[in-house]
């Protein structure tokens, strides 16, 4: 990505996988230590408090935010796998390991969950099923326990989405038991899991339902959804930054010459979409839902920017994007010693980073505003993001 590709008053983002790598332990150790706790004091257990502060009644009686517990173990598997290559726990050696802990919340979310994996939203369910099937993987690498209890919540959850992909509207996704809406939010997660689990047929025809039916043709970026109302199909034409992370995806596991092409479609398209003008940075969609949209994102263009199949030009846009907006929330970021549990026997604070990647913390989280579980995985999973890539060769 060229130098005037960014604004004057900024320094150019790090592309120092090692330094991202470092980054993304301090956000690991933050979230674990002041987010992370037991369900109802049970050993054995790990949950993400949705916000901080917060009273241990909230656990059970709060609201719940299953995809975000589900963004939580997909952390964690990042962070694992980061383990694995250095031989080192990103929280000591004392502590439990990062597959540990992924596999303990995985645990918990059926807990919390009622004894249920099953959730009334196809792509919360789609979320969990991508996250323990990366931590399956990385279970068989490091000889774990706990691949009986990842292969149960496959099986679980891939009747659930046979039943969401129906032929109603031509195809797609329902995105929630009442299926009256069928979108992009739950179609993508689903195609990428189909194609992650040797389903490719059934996974390009949701990707082809996609780019017929909520590609807008003009920007090249997708729209969220088709709905039943009253007998009629509505185009909700919302564009989201998060729903094109998993279409991206599914696109790049799928392969092929149109899916491949799509792709570096769709990263340019994102590029002119929807970053902050006269930036490289992906725009923030505040706080709630809407605080993992970008880390959504981001994570995919890391896929994107390593995968040599794409044109040259579409990795380093990619590449771009990914180090901008990691720096945009490294920046932005401040200690937070006023929060329960952050400081352990090494002194290291709790970090806190904006839900908007140009906004500092300071401001959008100054101290004694409740802070959000969601904002917090945002900017450790794009730190994760940045972590995978090497520097862009030069010429």
């Amino acid at each position: 990505m060229p130098a005037d590709a960014y604004p004057a008053d900024q320094p150019l983002p790090s592309t120092d996988p090692g330094e991202w790598a470092s980054r993304a332990n301090q956000a690991a150790r933050s979230v674990t230590r002041t987010f992370g706790r037991r369900l109802c004091f049970l050993p054995g257990t790990h949950i993400g408090a949705v916000t901080l502060p917060t009273k241990p009644l909230r656990q059970i009686a709060g609201p719940w935010h299953y995809w975000w517990q589900a963004h939580y173990v997909d952390c964690l598997v990042d962070a694992g796998r980061r383990e694995l290559a250095a031989a080192t726990k990103f929280d000591g050696a004392s502590r439990p390991s990062a597959g540990r802990l992924a596999s303990r919340l995985v645990t918990t979310i059926r807990l919390r969950n009622l004894l249920r994996f099953e959730n009334h939203f196809y792509d919360d369910m789609a979320w969990l099923a991508l996250s323990t099937l990366r931590l399956e993987k990385l279970a068989e690498e490091t000889r774990n326990p706990g691949r009986r209890r990842n292969a149960y919540v496959r099986k679980r959850l891939t009747l659930q989405f046979d039943s969401a992909s129906t032929d109603d509207l031509g195809g797609g996704t329902f995105w929630s038991t009442a299926r009256d809406f069928k979108n992009t939010p739950a179609t993508a997660p689903v195609a990428l899991y189909f194609a992650r689990t040797g389903r490719s047929e059934r996974a390009q025809s949701l990707v082809n339902w996609l780019n017929s039916r909520l590609l807008n043709p003009q920007r090249g970026v997708y729209m969220d959804g088709l709905r039943i109302r009253r007998g009629e199909t509505v185009l909700e034409d919302a564009v989201y930054t998060y729903n094109q992370g998993p279409v991206l995806g599914a696109l790049l596991e799928l392969g092929g010459r149109e899916n491949l092409e799509r792709a570096a479609q769709l990263v340019q398209a994102v590029s002119r979409e929807l970053t902050v003008p006269g930036t490289r940075v992906i725009r923030g969609d505040g706080t709630g839902d809407g605080g993992l949209f970008t880390g959504i994102l981001v994570r995919y263009l890391a896929v994107a920017a390593r995968d040599q199949r794409l044109p040259a030009t579409a990795r380093d846009t990619a590449r771009g994007l990914v180090h901008a907006t990691a720096a945009g929330f490294w920046s932005g970021r401040r200690e937070a010693p006023e929060l329960r549990g952050t400081k352990d026997r090494d002194g290291e604070p709790a970090v806190l980073f904006s839900p908007d990647p140009l906004r500092p913390a300071a401001e959008t989280y100054p101290p004694g505003a409740a802070v959000e579980l969601s904002t917090q995985l945002q900017a450790w999973m794009t730190f994760e993001a940045a972590a995978t890539l090497t520097p862009a060769s030069p010429g």
